[in-house]
């Protein structure tokens, strides 16, 4: 049985199903959930968990032992499988099917995954768990929804934020639930009911949107020009060195031209990336970023960040490198076009 977060707490209110696995790449909400049902098997007379964790070691057998095994004091216990892969494999599909087929009469069990895709929703071992429990899907809030969601949060606890104290969370936190969590809860440490404005917000949030240098090339891949100006204010502001974020970009500029090449001597987009070595799920945004530009283009913009690599390691160049960069990542992402190099030669 499909169930939304949002009805959770009206669900686990008239009855707790054998099984529950919730999936999903948002943090604060898998916490929650999972929190939720710990905390209603408990209340059901629950008092026994047991934890197994999916890795390499992992052995499927000691699941289905355990399942099969009554307790010695006749306690309901609460078994939690935590997957580290969305994909059981061969042998946990298997064994996720026979814990299906002979539910433990005794436990309730509760499966955490990472976000599981379609291909992963029709397979035997989801179908047949979501067939005698629940599956949860949960998904981060939208940028768009985010301010709302603060606001409600707040309230809920006895809060009460103007509607510039909510939007500059959510803008601060830039999609961290988690984040955002943190920051309510100290706001109401400082202020309990008081009317939380701007300046509170100000005086205790930080800026969370910590940015790594390989987002900058991602965000450039899909053609956000708007990320990438943020992207790299915060990386400037934060002192990050200027090489490795080129050097992040120029990487995936050399992976988009050997697709290029390889497409170019015939070679299927598919066979290209799979050469190339581009991931699954990362092959979308490349297909966004291939259709952006010619392959001229493509080559065009990888001569810039080698001349950007001289400009940044000091090499005989006078200029702004991250001025440089901007005018670089924005190319790639769609807006206007390579300009003549405003750096010049050192004597």
């Amino acid at each position: 049985m499909r169930l939304y977060p949002n009805k959770l707490d009206a669900h686990l209110s008239q009855s707790l199903q054998p099984v529950y696995l919730i999936s999903g790449d948002e943090p604060l909400q898998m916490m929650e959930s999972a929190d939720k049902i710990r905390a209603r098997a408990r209340e059901l007379g629950y008092s026994g968990r047991e934890v197994f964790v999916v890795d390499h070691e992992f052995r499927w057998n000691d699941l289905l032992a355990s399942s099969d095994a009554m307790s010695l004091f006749a306690e309901q216990r609460l078994l939690e499988l935590r997957l580290e892969a969305a994909k059981p494999g061969r042998e946990g599909s298997k064994a996720l099917c026979e814990y299906a087929a002979r539910p433990a009469e005794d436990a309730v069990l509760l499966v955490l995954s990472g976000k599981i895709d379609r291909a992963g929703q029709s397979s035997a071992w989801y179908k047949a768990l979501d067939k005698i429990g629940v599956t949860m899907q949960v998904w981060p809030v939208a940028a768009a929804d985010l301010p709302g969601w603060v606001a409600q949060r707040m309230r809920q606890r006895g809060m009460h934020p103007t509607l510039e104290a909510t939007q500059l969370i959510a803008e601060r936190v830039e999609g961290n639930m988690l984040a955002a969590q943190q920051e309510i809860d100290i706001l109401r440490l400082l202020y309990n009911d008081a009317e939380i404005g701007a300046p509170e917000v100000l005086s205790v949030v930080g800026d969370n949107a910590r940015y790594q240098t390989f987002d900058l090339a991602d965000a450039a891949l899909i053609g956000n020009t708007k990320r990438v100006v943020t992207i790299l204010d915060g990386l400037r502001a934060e002192g990050i060195d200027a090489v490795p974020t080129l050097m992040a970009l120029t990487s995936q500029l050399r992976t988009l031209m050997a697709i290029t090449w390889s497409v170019a001597g015939g070679a299927s987009v598919a066979q290209a990336m799979k050469d190339a070595r581009v991931w699954q799920n990362r092959q979308e945004i490349f297909q966004r970023a291939l259709r952006r530009h010619q392959p001229a283009q493509w080559e065009a913009l990888l001569l810039r960040s080698a001349e950007l690599e001289l400009l940044s390691k000091g090499f005989n160049r006078r200029g702004d490198v991250w001025d440089e960069l901007l005018e670089l990542a924005s190319v790639i992402a769609g807006q206007g076009t390579l300009q003549k190099t405003q750096f010049s030669t050192v004597v």
